[in-house]
């Protein structure tokens, strides 16, 4: 992807641009960013996915007696008869269940796959919505069936309705209002109260980008490099044999406290411990997904990786699917290919060396990734 090229995609503007004048400061409407859009999935493959275990979905029904939030998964005789007004059923990480949703998502690479998180489905009858709410998280908001009314304006006021089981604002005072036909786009920064209501059934794709908080973020670096202290140094236990008799038995010895001090200030003080921490986490898969066994690569077969695997780097590791190696030279130049374009040719591969091509084997086994006949040599 050429980052310095004017898209359609995103009104116009090439990615470096959009990310400079618009990413987490204001919005943006896009008029046909994607002309001719078919939806990533029908309505009954929809309703098909959100009947399978492991697949996150969610329905909500607006009606007399208020809203109305139930979770999946959902039988075709759960979900509501088309002719109902006012339901949504929103189905989330479509990318991992469809290589037509993971293409869509992949469209929007020209952010960090460090922030990137799925793209959910919502199903909509005349009328659905989930109500004017407010969102942490930056989103693009893709229509690909039918119209939907979208209302935004800035979150001055996060109070919610009482009772209710959904973050609904309780005063939403909208700015600009717009209606989407399919292949038109909204961009929303976090903080935007929105909402967004059906007219006539229609299909909206969210490509939701993550926005972990400081203590999320430190607490499951901090828990990473410790278990992996704790593997290295397990014997490094706390010892006082210069302990003296005490008369003051509840206080905690200063000695005990330096110990814990310097447990920490160990921890931070690594910065490769707290980066392989670090990428290991963002590279972790979302507790629903598993792969199933693969197989072993044919010699110099050119790869591809599933649309279900996280691969990431740094300076000094590859992170795949929670894990991380360590890789140098021409290894590191093409694992990082790897993970920026999702596959290697046959030459590529066979460029690698002999851990390297190891490591491909034994991803392969597990699932992780493929061999990609249709990989140019």
């Amino acid at each position: 992807m050429d980052i310095t090229l004017a898209t359609p995609l995103l009104g116009g503007l090439s990615p470096e641009t959009f990310m400079r004048r618009h990413w987490q400061k204001k919005p943006l409407l896009i008029r046909q960013a994607l002309p001719g859009i078919v939806p990533p999935l029908t309505r009954s493959q929809l309703f098909a996915l959100a009947a399978q275990d492991g697949v996150e979905s969610r329905l909500v029904v607006h009606g007399a007696n208020g809203w109305d939030l139930r979770h999946g998964p959902f039988s075709r005789r759960q979900l509501p008869a088309l002719a109902q007004r006012a339901w949504t059923l929103l189905v989330q990480g479509v990318d991992l269940h469809a290589d037509s949703a993971h293409e869509l998502l992949s469209r929007f690479r020209f952010v960090p796959d460090a922030r990137l998180d799925d793209l959910m489905i919502s199903y909509a009858s005349d009328g659905g919505g989930v109500g004017p709410h407010v969102d942490s998280y930056d989103v693009f908001l893709l229509q690909v069936q039918g119209q939907r009314r979208w209302r935004i304006g800035r979150a001055t006021d996060t109070a919610l309705q009482p009772d209710v089981p959904l973050k609904i604002l309780a005063r939403f005072e909208p700015e600009a209002e717009w209606l989407l036909e399919p292949g038109d786009m909204l961009y929303l920064p976090p903080r935007w109260a929105h909402e967004g209501m059906a007219e006539g059934d229609c299909m909206t794709c969210s490509i939701g980008f993550r926005a972990a908080g400081r203590s999320e973020i430190g607490r499951e670096v901090l828990q990473r490099a410790l278990d992996a202290e704790d593997a290295v140094n397990a014997d490094a236990l706390y010892r006082d044999s210069a302990q003296s008799a005490t008369t003051t038995p509840g206080l905690v010895p200063a000695a005990l406290q330096a110990f814990a001090s310097e447990a920490i200030a160990r921890l931070v003080s690594e910065p490769k411990t707290l980066a392989r921490a670090l990428g290991e986490w963002l590279s972790e898969p979302k507790p629903q997904v598993w792969f199933d066994d693969g197989r072993s690569l044919a010699a110099g077969a050119a790869v591809r990786l599933d649309r279900r695997t996280r691969v990431l780097y740094d300076e000094h590791h590859v992170f795949i699917n929670g894990e991380s190696f360590r890789a140098g030279g021409r290894d590191a130049t093409l694992m990082r290919r790897l993970a920026d374009q999702r596959r290697l040719s046959a030459n590529e591969v066979r460029r690698l060396g002999a851990a390297a091509a190891q490591w491909l084997d034994d991803w392969a086994e597990a699932g992780w990734l493929h061999a990609d006949e249709q990989s140019a040599p």
